[in-house]
C-alpha cells in the first residue's frame, strides 16, 4: 500500500515570452499551483492547475489556502494499493473533494486538479504503472491567437500560418470583432478552419448581428459568445445563430454539463483539465459530452507546463480518432510560451499542429525541476 506521508503546495508565477491578452483577460504569468506528493515508499508525484475565476470561480490565492487549509491535511495517512484503487477513489470524488472535507457548491475543481494529478503521478511512480497507456493522437493541435491589432497581431498570424497550422483560433473583444476576424481570414487564408474566442464579451442580441458576419467570412464555430450563465441566451444563439456554440466558461463539472445538455444551450464545449477537475473527471465530462452529441473541444489554461500537457496528451490519446466529436485539440505549448518550463520532457506540439509524444515511464512520465519552481514561486508550504 501507497500512503502519502507529505505534501508540498507551491504558488508559481511562470514568467510568458508574450503577452496573451483576450476579452476577459491579459497575461504575463502563469499565475499557476504545483503539488508533490510524498509517499511513505519515497515515491514522489506532481500536480499542477491554473484557478482562473471567470472560468471556475476560483483565484490562486483561495485555491492555495483551500488546498493548505482543507484538502491536503485529509489527504495525509490515505492509503492506495494502486493505480487502479486511486482511480477508483478519484472517480468517486468526480473533479471535487469529498463532500466532508469541502462543501460541494464550493468552488475548487482546479484546486482538486492538482490532487488527482499528483496523486495519479504519485501511486503510477510507486508501482511502475504508466497513467492510462496508450499511443500519441493523431489529432492537429490548433494555433491560438491572442486578441490585438496592428502589424503584431499580423505578424503572430503569418507566422501561425507559416507553422502550418490547419485550425486557428482567434481571440476577439467586443469591438471591431468582424474587422479583427477579416483581418485574420486575409492573413491566414481560405483553407485555415478560422474560429473565434469571445470570451463572453457580448450580449444576445449583438452575438446574433455579429455571429450573421462572422459566418460570411467562413468562420462557423464561435465560443463564449455571451455569459456563461445565460443559459437562455446560450439557447437562443444554439437554435438561431445557425453556427457551432462552443461553452467554456461556466461548464467545469457534472451538474454544469448536464444544465447545458438539457437545456440545448450549446452545440459543444471544451474540456480543460485543469478546470474540470483533473483528469480522471475530464474524462468522464469528455464521455458524458460526446454522448450527448456535442462536439469536443480538449482545451488547456494558458500557461501550462509540461506536466499538465502530458496530462491533456494522455485524456486526448483515449478519445481523438476514436470519435467524430472530438473536433479540436488545444494546448501543449511549453516554451513556444513560457519562459522556462520546470517540467521535462518537453510536451509541445510540432510543426503543422502535430501532436507531441506522448512521455515514456510510470505516473505522468514527467520530472519536474524544484528549482525551477522555487525561482519563480510567490508561496510554499509543507505539510505536515
Amino acid at each position: 500500500m501507497a500512503a502519502v506521508i507529505g505534501l508540498d503546495l507551491f504558488a508559481v508565477d511562470l514568467p510568458f515570452v508574450v503577452t496573451f491578452k483576450h476579452a476577459a483577460a491579459a497575461r504575463t504569468t502563469s499565475d499557476s499551483v504545483f503539488l508533490r506528493v510524498r509517499l511513505a515508499d519515497g515515491a514522489t508525484g506532481w500536480g499542477e492547475c491554473l484557478p482562473r475565476g471567470y472560468v471556475s470561480g476560483e483565484r490562486r490565492d483561495e485555491t492555495f489556502a483551500l488546498l493548505r487549509d482543507t484538502i491536503l491535511p485529509g489527504l495525509l495517512g490515505r492509503e492506495f494499493a494502486d493505480l487502479r484503487d486511486v482511480t477508483a477513489f478519484l472517480e468517486k470524488c468526480d473533479g471535487k473533494a469529498p463532500a466532508d472535507w469541502v462543501a460541494p457548491e464550493v468552488p475548487q475543481t482546479a484546486a482538486w486538479c492538482a490532487v488527482d494529478l499528483a496523486l495519479l503521478d504519485a501511486v503510477g511512480r510507486a508501482t511502475g504503472e504508466p497513467v492510462w497507456p496508450g499511443s500519441t493522437s493523431a489529432t492537429r493541435y490548433s494555433g491560438v491567437a491572442s486578441a490585438g491589432r496592428g502589424w503584431p497581431a499580423v505578424r503572430s498570424l503569418l507566422l501561425l500560418r507559416a507553422y502550418g497550422f490547419r485550425q486557428v483560433k482567434l481571440k476577439i473583444g467586443a469591438e471591431a470583432a468582424v474587422g479583427d476576424a477579416r483581418t485574420a481570414r486575409r492573413a491566414l487564408g481560405r483553407r485555415v478552419d478560422l474560429r473565434v474566442d469571445a470570451n463572453m464579451a457580448w450580449d444576445v442580441e449583438q452575438a446574433l448581428s455579429v455571429i450573421r458576419d462572422l459566418r460570411g467570412l467562413g468562420i462557423r464555430s464561435i465560443e463564449a459568445p455571451i455569459a456563461a450563465s445565460d443559459l437562455a441566451g446560450l439557447a437562443r444563439l444554439t437554435a438561431e445563430s445557425g453556427a457551432a456554440i462552443i461553452v467554456d466558461e461556466g461548464f467545469t463539472d457534472r451538474d454544469s454539463l448536464q444544465a447545458l445538455i438539457n437545456r440545448r444551450a450549446c452545440t459543444g464545449v471544451n474540456v480543460r483539465i485543469s478546470k474540470c477537475g483533473g483528469l480522471v473527471a475530464a474524462a468522464a465530462r469528455t464521455r458524458e459530452a460526446l454522448d450527448a452529441g456535442l462536439v469536443l473541444q480538449v482545451g488547456c489554461q494558458v500557461g501550462e507546463s509540461s506536466l499538465l500537457s502530458a496530462a491533456h496528451v494522455a485524456l486526448l490519446s483515449t478519445v481523438a480518432g476514436r470519435h467524430p466529436g472530438v473536433r479540436y485539440a488545444e494546448g501543449c505549448f511549453g516554451t513556444h510560451l513560457l519562459r522556462e518550463d520546470p517540467a521535462t520532457p518537453a510536451v509541445r506540439f510540432r510543426f503543422g499542429g502535430r501532436a507531441p509524444r506522448r512521455p515514456v515511464g510510470p505516473g505522468l512520465g514527467i520530472a519536474v525541476d524544484e528549482a525551477v519552481l522555487r525561482r519563480w514561486a510567490v508561496g510554499t508550504v509543507q505539510i505536515p
